[in-house]
Protein backbone atom coordinates (compact mmCIF):
# COMPACT_ATOMS: atom_id res chain seq x y z
CA UNK A 1 0.00 0.00 0.00
CA UNK A 2 1.02 3.23 -0.82
CA UNK A 3 1.98 5.81 2.05
CA UNK A 4 -0.48 8.56 2.10
CA UNK A 5 2.35 12.03 2.24
CA UNK A 6 1.67 13.66 5.15
CA UNK A 7 0.76 16.88 4.14
CA UNK A 8 -2.36 15.34 2.26
CA UNK A 9 -3.81 13.62 5.39
CA UNK A 10 -3.55 16.76 7.66
CA UNK A 11 -5.70 18.61 4.36
CA UNK A 12 -8.00 15.63 4.60
CA UNK A 13 -8.28 15.43 8.44
CA UNK A 14 -8.81 18.97 7.92
CA UNK A 15 -11.82 19.15 5.74
CA UNK A 16 -13.17 16.23 7.81
CA UNK A 17 -13.51 18.84 10.69
CA UNK A 18 -14.81 21.09 8.96
CA UNK A 19 -17.81 19.29 7.83
CA UNK A 20 -17.69 18.53 11.18
CA UNK A 21 -17.56 22.02 13.13
CA UNK A 22 -18.83 24.38 10.31
CA UNK A 23 -22.06 21.83 10.11
CA UNK A 24 -24.33 20.46 12.87
CA UNK A 25 -21.42 20.90 15.75
CA UNK A 26 -20.94 24.76 14.50
CA UNK A 27 -18.20 25.95 17.20
CA UNK A 28 -16.96 22.39 18.74
CA UNK A 29 -13.02 23.11 19.09
CA UNK A 30 -11.75 20.72 16.50
CA UNK A 31 -7.88 19.56 16.24
CA UNK A 32 -5.31 18.92 14.46
CA UNK A 33 -4.66 15.47 15.28
CA UNK A 34 -6.76 12.79 13.84
CA UNK A 35 -5.07 11.01 10.62
CA UNK A 36 -7.44 8.68 8.70
CA UNK A 37 -6.05 5.24 8.06
CA UNK A 38 -6.38 3.08 5.15
CA UNK A 39 -8.79 1.17 7.14
CA UNK A 40 -11.28 4.18 8.16
CA UNK A 41 -14.77 3.84 8.00
CA UNK A 42 -14.65 -0.11 6.97
CA UNK A 43 -17.20 -2.01 9.23
CA UNK A 44 -15.62 -4.22 11.36
CA UNK A 45 -12.38 -3.25 10.91
CA UNK A 46 -11.08 -1.45 14.80
CA UNK A 47 -8.67 0.66 15.12
CA UNK A 48 -6.01 1.01 17.54
CA UNK A 49 -4.67 4.36 19.81
CA UNK A 50 -1.56 6.46 19.07
CA UNK A 51 0.67 7.11 21.23
CA UNK A 52 2.41 10.62 19.19
CA UNK A 53 1.68 14.04 20.78
CA UNK A 54 0.14 16.08 18.19
CA UNK A 55 -2.19 19.22 17.61
CA UNK A 56 -0.38 21.03 20.25
CA UNK A 57 -1.65 18.70 23.39
CA UNK A 58 -0.13 18.02 26.40
CA UNK A 59 0.68 14.61 27.51
CA UNK A 60 1.41 13.06 31.26
CA UNK A 61 2.04 9.63 30.02
CA UNK A 62 5.56 9.64 29.39
CA UNK A 63 6.13 10.95 32.91
CA UNK A 64 3.94 8.56 34.74
CA UNK A 65 3.47 5.81 32.69
CA UNK A 66 -0.07 6.14 33.89
CA UNK A 67 -2.73 7.00 31.25
CA UNK A 68 -5.05 9.89 32.82
CA UNK A 69 -8.51 9.27 33.66
CA UNK A 70 -11.16 10.79 34.74
CA UNK A 71 -14.76 10.10 37.06
CA UNK A 72 -18.13 11.27 35.91
CA UNK A 73 -20.10 13.31 38.62
CA UNK A 74 -22.57 11.59 40.15
CA UNK A 75 -26.48 11.46 39.33
CA UNK A 76 -28.71 14.31 41.98
CA UNK A 77 -32.19 12.11 41.74
CA UNK A 78 -33.48 9.44 44.60
CA UNK A 79 -33.40 6.15 42.45
CA UNK A 80 -30.20 4.51 41.42
CA UNK A 81 -29.79 3.71 38.10
CA UNK A 82 -29.97 0.10 35.69
CA UNK A 83 -28.78 0.06 32.20
CA UNK A 84 -29.96 -2.46 29.46
CA UNK A 85 -28.41 -2.74 26.02
CA UNK A 86 -30.18 -3.74 22.87
CA UNK A 87 -29.11 -4.80 19.44
CA UNK A 88 -31.71 -3.73 16.85
CA UNK A 89 -31.96 -4.43 12.74
CA UNK A 90 -34.13 -2.73 10.80
CA UNK A 91 -35.08 -5.04 7.35
CA UNK A 92 -37.11 -2.16 5.95
CA UNK A 93 -34.13 -0.31 5.11
CA UNK A 94 -30.27 -1.15 3.50
CA UNK A 95 -27.73 1.08 5.41
CA UNK A 96 -27.80 4.11 3.90
CA UNK A 97 -23.87 4.22 4.87
CA UNK A 98 -22.82 1.26 3.81
CA UNK A 99 -25.53 -0.12 1.15
CA UNK A 100 -22.73 -2.56 -0.01
CA UNK A 101 -22.26 -4.27 2.71
CA UNK A 102 -24.72 -3.84 5.05
CA UNK A 103 -28.26 -5.06 3.59
CA UNK A 104 -29.92 -3.62 6.80
CA UNK A 105 -29.84 -1.27 9.27
CA UNK A 106 -28.49 -1.58 12.48
CA UNK A 107 -28.64 0.07 15.66
CA UNK A 108 -27.28 -0.44 19.41
CA UNK A 109 -29.29 1.69 21.94
CA UNK A 110 -28.82 1.41 25.75
CA UNK A 111 -31.99 1.88 28.00
CA UNK A 112 -31.27 3.36 31.52
CA UNK A 113 -33.73 3.74 34.52
CA UNK A 114 -34.46 3.87 38.12
CA UNK A 115 -33.28 0.63 39.41
CA UNK A 116 -34.38 -1.23 42.81
CA UNK A 117 -31.39 -0.73 45.27
CA UNK A 118 -28.64 -2.64 45.90
CA UNK A 119 -27.87 -5.62 43.75
CA UNK A 120 -23.80 -7.06 42.87
CA UNK A 121 -24.47 -5.74 39.30
CA UNK A 122 -20.99 -3.99 38.69
CA UNK A 123 -21.23 -0.33 37.47
CA UNK A 124 -21.11 -0.25 33.68
CA UNK A 125 -18.09 1.56 32.24
CA UNK A 126 -18.83 4.80 30.39
CA UNK A 127 -17.58 2.83 27.05
CA UNK A 128 -16.93 -0.71 26.98
CA UNK A 129 -13.00 -1.40 26.16
CA UNK A 130 -13.04 -2.00 22.48
CA UNK A 131 -15.12 1.34 21.96
CA UNK A 132 -13.20 3.36 24.30
CA UNK A 133 -9.47 2.44 22.26
CA UNK A 134 -11.04 3.71 19.11
CA UNK A 135 -13.31 6.91 20.88
CA UNK A 136 -9.29 7.70 22.08
CA UNK A 137 -7.49 6.78 19.10
CA UNK A 138 -6.55 8.38 15.87
CA UNK A 139 -9.67 7.85 13.88
CA UNK A 140 -12.22 8.47 17.32
CA UNK A 141 -14.18 11.63 18.51
CA UNK A 142 -12.06 12.38 21.10
CA UNK A 143 -9.23 13.69 18.13
CA UNK A 144 -11.72 14.52 15.69
CA UNK A 145 -14.10 16.51 17.90
CA UNK A 146 -11.90 17.50 21.08
CA UNK A 147 -8.84 17.73 19.83
CA UNK A 148 -7.20 15.43 22.29
CA UNK A 149 -4.02 13.63 20.94
CA UNK A 150 -4.88 9.77 20.40
CA UNK A 151 -3.65 7.37 23.59
CA UNK A 152 -3.19 9.95 25.86
CA UNK A 153 -6.38 9.25 28.33
CA UNK A 154 -7.68 6.01 29.78
CA UNK A 155 -11.49 6.28 28.44
CA UNK A 156 -12.19 3.23 29.23
CA UNK A 157 -11.84 3.81 32.82
CA UNK A 158 -14.36 5.78 33.36
CA UNK A 159 -17.40 4.21 34.99
CA UNK A 160 -20.93 5.28 34.45
CA UNK A 161 -23.45 5.08 37.84
CA UNK A 162 -26.08 2.56 36.49
CA UNK A 163 -25.14 -0.82 36.94
CA UNK A 164 -26.04 -3.73 34.46
CA UNK A 165 -29.54 -5.21 34.04
CA UNK A 166 -30.61 -4.44 37.34
CA UNK A 167 -34.64 -5.01 38.43
CA UNK A 168 -36.61 -1.68 37.41
CA UNK A 169 -37.39 -0.27 41.21
CA UNK A 170 -40.67 -1.34 42.08
CA UNK A 171 -41.60 1.88 43.36
CA UNK A 172 -40.81 4.55 40.88
CA UNK A 173 -44.59 3.99 38.80
CA UNK A 174 -45.19 4.34 35.09
CA UNK A 175 -41.79 5.96 33.57
CA UNK A 176 -42.26 8.83 31.32
CA UNK A 177 -39.24 8.05 28.11
CA UNK A 178 -36.78 10.78 26.94
CA UNK A 179 -34.76 9.64 23.87
CA UNK A 180 -30.98 11.12 23.51
CA UNK A 181 -28.71 11.57 20.20
CA UNK A 182 -25.30 12.67 20.40
CA UNK A 183 -23.60 15.04 18.24
CA UNK A 184 -21.85 14.14 15.04
CA UNK A 185 -19.32 11.63 14.94
CA UNK A 186 -19.98 11.26 18.50
CA UNK A 187 -20.96 7.86 20.54
CA UNK A 188 -24.42 7.36 22.47
CA UNK A 189 -22.33 7.24 25.32
CA UNK A 190 -21.00 10.96 24.80
CA UNK A 191 -23.31 12.56 27.41
CA UNK A 192 -23.95 9.44 30.10
CA UNK A 193 -23.70 11.33 33.26
CA UNK A 194 -27.08 13.73 31.79
CA UNK A 195 -28.57 10.29 30.72
CA UNK A 196 -27.69 8.99 34.08
CA UNK A 197 -28.92 11.76 35.86
CA UNK A 198 -32.51 12.06 34.10
CA UNK A 199 -32.98 8.10 34.79
CA UNK A 200 -32.15 8.55 38.55
CA UNK A 201 -35.27 11.14 38.72
CA UNK A 202 -37.29 8.94 37.22
CA UNK A 203 -37.22 8.32 33.73
CA UNK A 204 -36.34 6.13 30.85
CA UNK A 205 -33.66 7.60 28.81
CA UNK A 206 -33.18 5.38 25.61
CA UNK A 207 -29.71 6.28 24.06
CA UNK A 208 -28.88 5.82 19.84
CA UNK A 209 -25.99 5.03 18.30
CA UNK A 210 -26.31 6.30 14.69
CA UNK A 211 -23.81 3.68 13.04
CA UNK A 212 -21.75 4.83 10.48
CA UNK A 213 -21.71 8.45 11.74
CA UNK A 214 -20.59 7.93 15.16
CA UNK A 215 -16.30 7.50 15.08
CA UNK A 216 -17.56 3.52 16.78
CA UNK A 217 -20.17 1.65 17.35
CA UNK A 218 -20.04 -1.61 19.24
CA UNK A 219 -22.20 -4.23 17.97
CA UNK A 220 -22.21 -7.95 20.14
CA UNK A 221 -19.56 -10.11 19.33
CA UNK A 222 -16.76 -7.07 19.60
CA UNK A 223 -18.31 -5.95 15.51
CA UNK A 224 -17.09 -2.45 15.57
CA UNK A 225 -18.61 -0.54 12.69
CA UNK A 226 -16.91 3.03 12.43
CA UNK A 227 -17.65 6.10 10.83
CA UNK A 228 -18.37 5.96 6.83
CA UNK A 229 -20.32 8.96 6.26
CA UNK A 230 -17.75 10.52 3.93
CA UNK A 231 -17.19 8.60 0.59
CA UNK A 232 -13.60 9.35 -0.16
CA UNK A 233 -12.33 12.79 1.28
CA UNK A 234 -14.95 15.17 2.67
CA UNK A 235 -16.26 17.40 0.92
CA UNK A 236 -15.56 21.11 0.99
CA UNK A 237 -18.19 22.69 -1.29
CA UNK A 238 -20.92 24.01 0.38
CA UNK A 239 -23.57 22.31 -1.41
CA UNK A 240 -21.80 19.10 -1.16
CA UNK A 241 -21.55 19.76 2.49
CA UNK A 242 -25.16 20.52 2.71
CA UNK A 243 -26.68 17.66 0.65
CA UNK A 244 -24.50 15.51 3.57
CA UNK A 245 -26.29 17.31 6.18
CA UNK A 246 -29.50 16.50 4.79
CA UNK A 247 -28.77 12.99 4.30
CA UNK A 248 -27.35 13.01 7.74
CA UNK A 249 -30.43 14.61 9.47
CA UNK A 250 -32.74 12.20 7.41
CA UNK A 251 -30.87 9.28 8.61
CA UNK A 252 -31.19 10.17 12.13
CA UNK A 253 -34.81 10.55 12.28
CA UNK A 254 -35.45 7.75 10.25
CA UNK A 255 -33.31 5.78 13.44
CA UNK A 256 -35.56 7.62 15.65
CA UNK A 257 -38.90 6.90 14.52
CA UNK A 258 -37.28 3.35 13.78
CA UNK A 259 -36.46 3.43 17.61
CA UNK A 260 -39.98 4.67 18.58
CA UNK A 261 -41.80 1.66 16.47
CA UNK A 262 -39.48 -1.13 18.61
CA UNK A 263 -39.91 0.46 21.89
CA UNK A 264 -43.81 -1.48 22.38
CA UNK A 265 -42.31 -4.52 22.21
CA UNK A 266 -39.26 -4.13 24.21
CA UNK A 267 -41.66 -2.43 26.90
CA UNK A 268 -43.55 -5.90 27.14
CA UNK A 269 -40.57 -8.02 26.90
CA UNK A 270 -38.16 -6.54 29.39
CA UNK A 271 -39.35 -3.88 31.33
CA UNK A 272 -43.12 -5.36 32.37
CA UNK A 273 -44.80 -2.74 30.61
CA UNK A 274 -43.63 0.57 32.77
CA UNK A 275 -42.69 2.39 30.19
CA UNK A 276 -45.43 5.04 29.17
CA UNK A 277 -45.23 5.47 25.69
CA UNK A 278 -47.51 8.09 25.59
CA UNK A 279 -45.05 10.67 27.70
CA UNK A 280 -41.84 10.44 25.01
CA UNK A 281 -39.93 13.59 24.93
CA UNK A 282 -36.11 13.67 22.79
CA UNK A 283 -33.40 15.45 23.91
CA UNK A 284 -29.74 15.47 21.76
CA UNK A 285 -26.53 17.70 22.04
CA UNK A 286 -25.22 19.56 18.32
CA UNK A 287 -26.48 17.35 15.94
CA UNK A 288 -28.91 15.50 17.85
CA UNK A 289 -30.47 18.67 19.20
CA UNK A 290 -31.36 19.57 15.37
CA UNK A 291 -32.43 15.56 15.56
CA UNK A 292 -34.67 15.79 18.63
CA UNK A 293 -36.39 18.94 17.08
CA UNK A 294 -36.64 17.19 13.82
CA UNK A 295 -37.80 14.16 15.11
CA UNK A 296 -40.48 15.95 16.96
CA UNK A 297 -41.43 17.70 13.62
CA UNK A 298 -42.28 14.52 11.46
CA UNK A 299 -43.41 12.02 14.25
CA UNK A 300 -46.06 13.02 16.96
CA UNK A 301 -44.91 10.30 19.05
CA UNK A 302 -42.52 13.06 20.59
CA UNK A 303 -44.45 15.09 23.00
CA UNK A 304 -41.61 17.65 24.24
CA UNK A 305 -37.64 18.35 23.20
CA UNK A 306 -34.67 20.01 24.16
CA UNK A 307 -32.08 20.89 21.79
CA UNK A 308 -28.52 21.49 23.14
CA UNK A 309 -26.68 23.56 20.93
CA UNK A 310 -27.56 22.41 17.73
CA UNK A 311 -28.53 24.46 14.35
CA UNK A 312 -31.28 23.93 12.68
CA UNK A 313 -30.25 24.18 8.82
CA UNK A 314 -28.29 22.51 6.00
CA UNK A 315 -26.09 25.63 5.92
CA UNK A 316 -22.98 23.83 4.73
CA UNK A 317 -20.68 27.12 6.38
CA UNK A 318 -22.37 29.79 4.82
CA UNK A 319 -25.67 31.56 6.35
CA UNK A 320 -28.75 29.69 5.49
CA UNK A 321 -31.36 30.54 3.16
CA UNK A 322 -34.41 29.70 3.03
CA UNK A 323 -33.64 26.75 0.78
CA UNK A 324 -31.40 25.25 3.43
CA UNK A 325 -33.40 25.95 6.46
CA UNK A 326 -34.61 22.61 8.16
CA UNK A 327 -38.78 22.03 8.19
CA UNK A 328 -38.41 22.48 11.72
CA UNK A 329 -37.01 25.71 11.62
CA UNK A 330 -39.58 26.64 8.74
CA UNK A 331 -42.66 25.40 10.33
CA UNK A 332 -41.81 25.22 13.85
CA UNK A 333 -43.80 23.08 16.09
CA UNK A 334 -46.69 23.00 18.10
CA UNK A 335 -44.69 21.03 21.03
CA UNK A 336 -42.32 22.60 23.53
CA UNK A 337 -38.96 22.72 22.80
CA UNK A 338 -35.87 24.11 24.85
CA UNK A 339 -33.17 25.84 23.09
CA UNK A 340 -29.79 25.44 25.37
CA UNK A 341 -27.19 27.71 23.91
CA UNK A 342 -23.46 28.59 24.42
CA UNK A 343 -21.11 31.33 24.32
CA UNK A 344 -19.24 29.62 21.24
CA UNK A 345 -19.44 31.98 18.11
CA UNK A 346 -22.46 32.08 16.77
CA UNK A 347 -24.58 30.48 19.70
CA UNK A 348 -26.82 31.80 22.54
CA UNK A 349 -28.86 34.29 21.96
CA UNK A 350 -31.53 33.03 19.06
CA UNK A 351 -31.34 35.93 17.22
CA UNK A 352 -27.58 34.50 16.73
CA UNK A 353 -28.39 32.10 14.52
CA UNK A 354 -30.50 32.46 11.62
CA UNK A 355 -32.09 28.60 11.85
CA UNK A 356 -33.30 29.27 15.83
CA UNK A 357 -34.19 33.23 14.44
CA UNK A 358 -36.58 31.22 11.79
CA UNK A 359 -37.82 28.66 14.44
CA UNK A 360 -38.83 31.38 16.88
CA UNK A 361 -40.97 33.23 13.93
CA UNK A 362 -42.68 30.03 13.41
CA UNK A 363 -42.90 28.04 15.98
CA UNK A 364 -47.00 27.81 17.84
CA UNK A 365 -45.76 25.95 20.82
CA UNK A 366 -44.06 26.88 23.94
CA UNK A 367 -40.45 27.45 23.63
CA UNK A 368 -37.69 29.09 25.47
CA UNK A 369 -33.69 29.97 24.73
CA UNK A 370 -31.28 29.90 27.79
CA UNK A 371 -27.75 30.15 27.48
CA UNK A 372 -24.76 29.20 29.59
CA UNK A 373 -22.78 32.22 30.70
CA UNK A 374 -18.41 31.15 30.00
CA UNK A 375 -19.67 27.74 28.40
CA UNK A 376 -18.37 25.97 25.11
CA UNK A 377 -19.97 23.89 22.21
CA UNK A 378 -18.81 20.65 24.19
CA UNK A 379 -20.10 22.02 27.83
CA UNK A 380 -23.10 20.19 27.17
CA UNK A 381 -21.69 16.92 27.00
CA UNK A 382 -18.84 14.67 28.90
CA UNK A 383 -16.26 16.53 27.91
CA UNK A 384 -16.97 19.62 30.73
CA UNK A 385 -16.74 17.18 33.25
CA UNK A 386 -14.59 15.02 32.23
CA UNK A 387 -11.92 17.45 30.52
CA UNK A 388 -10.91 19.47 33.14
CA UNK A 389 -9.89 16.61 35.22
CA UNK A 390 -7.63 14.98 32.42
CA UNK A 391 -5.76 18.82 32.16
CA UNK A 392 -4.68 18.52 35.32
CA UNK A 393 -2.97 15.18 34.75
CA UNK A 394 -1.59 16.53 31.25
CA UNK A 395 -4.06 15.42 28.91
CA UNK A 396 -5.13 18.52 27.29
CA UNK A 397 -7.35 19.81 24.42
CA UNK A 398 -4.77 20.96 21.54
CA UNK A 399 -6.83 24.36 21.14
CA UNK A 400 -6.40 24.41 25.23
CA UNK A 401 -8.91 23.83 27.86
CA UNK A 402 -10.66 27.19 27.34
CA UNK A 403 -11.29 26.81 23.56
CA UNK A 404 -13.02 23.45 24.32
CA UNK A 405 -15.38 23.57 27.36
CA UNK A 406 -14.95 27.58 28.18
CA UNK A 407 -14.69 29.22 31.42
CA UNK A 408 -17.28 27.98 33.39
CA UNK A 409 -16.85 25.89 36.36
CA UNK A 410 -17.61 22.05 35.76
CA UNK A 411 -19.95 21.62 38.76
CA UNK A 412 -22.09 25.13 38.23
CA UNK A 413 -22.02 23.76 34.13
CA UNK A 414 -23.27 20.21 35.33
CA UNK A 415 -25.87 21.33 38.15
CA UNK A 416 -27.36 23.96 35.40
CA UNK A 417 -27.75 21.81 32.55
CA UNK A 418 -29.04 18.88 34.25
CA UNK A 419 -31.63 21.06 36.84
CA UNK A 420 -33.22 22.99 33.36
CA UNK A 421 -33.27 19.61 31.61
CA UNK A 422 -34.94 17.99 34.33
CA UNK A 423 -37.23 20.82 34.93
CA UNK A 424 -38.09 20.99 31.17
CA UNK A 425 -38.92 16.86 31.12
CA UNK A 426 -40.52 17.11 34.23
CA UNK A 427 -42.77 19.62 33.23
CA UNK A 428 -44.05 18.43 29.79
CA UNK A 429 -44.16 15.04 30.28
CA UNK A 430 -44.85 14.30 34.03
CA UNK A 431 -46.80 17.50 34.85
CA UNK A 432 -44.56 18.96 37.63
CA UNK A 433 -43.62 22.42 37.02
CA UNK A 434 -41.25 23.68 39.43
CA UNK A 435 -41.23 26.94 37.27
CA UNK A 436 -37.13 27.08 36.83
CA UNK A 437 -38.16 27.96 33.45
CA UNK A 438 -40.36 30.82 34.19
CA UNK A 439 -36.89 33.18 33.89
CA UNK A 440 -33.70 33.69 35.68
CA UNK A 441 -33.20 32.11 38.72
CA UNK A 442 -30.64 33.37 41.54
CA UNK A 443 -30.18 29.66 42.03
CA UNK A 444 -28.56 29.33 38.79
CA UNK A 445 -26.91 32.61 37.76
CA UNK A 446 -25.06 31.07 34.82
CA UNK A 447 -28.30 30.33 32.87
CA UNK A 448 -29.08 33.43 30.70
CA UNK A 449 -32.69 34.09 29.35
CA UNK A 450 -32.98 35.04 26.16
CA UNK A 451 -36.51 37.10 25.82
Amino acid sequence: MTAVPRARRRHRNRNRRQVLATGLAASAALAASAVPSAAAGRPGTPTGTGSARTGGTRTATARSGVLPTARLPRPTGPFDVGSTTFHLVDRTRTDPWAPDTAPYRELMISVRYPAAPGGSAPRVPQMSAAAAAHFGGPEGAAALNLGMAPGTVDWGATLSHARQDAPVHPRAGRLPVVLYSPGLGDPRTWNTALVDDLASHGYAVVTVDHTYEATEVEFPGGRLATMRIFDGAPPTDPDAVSALLRKVVAVRVADTRFVLDRLPALNRTRFGDVLDLRRVGMSGHSAGGFTAAQAMHDDRRIRAGVNLDGQMDYAGGELPDGSRLSTVALEGLDRPLLLMGTRSEGSGDYRQQPSWAAFWRNTRGWKADVTLTGSRHASYTDAQSLLPQLARQGAEPGGGLTEAVGTVRPDRAAASTRAYVTSFFGRWLRGHDDHLLDGPSARFPEMVFTP
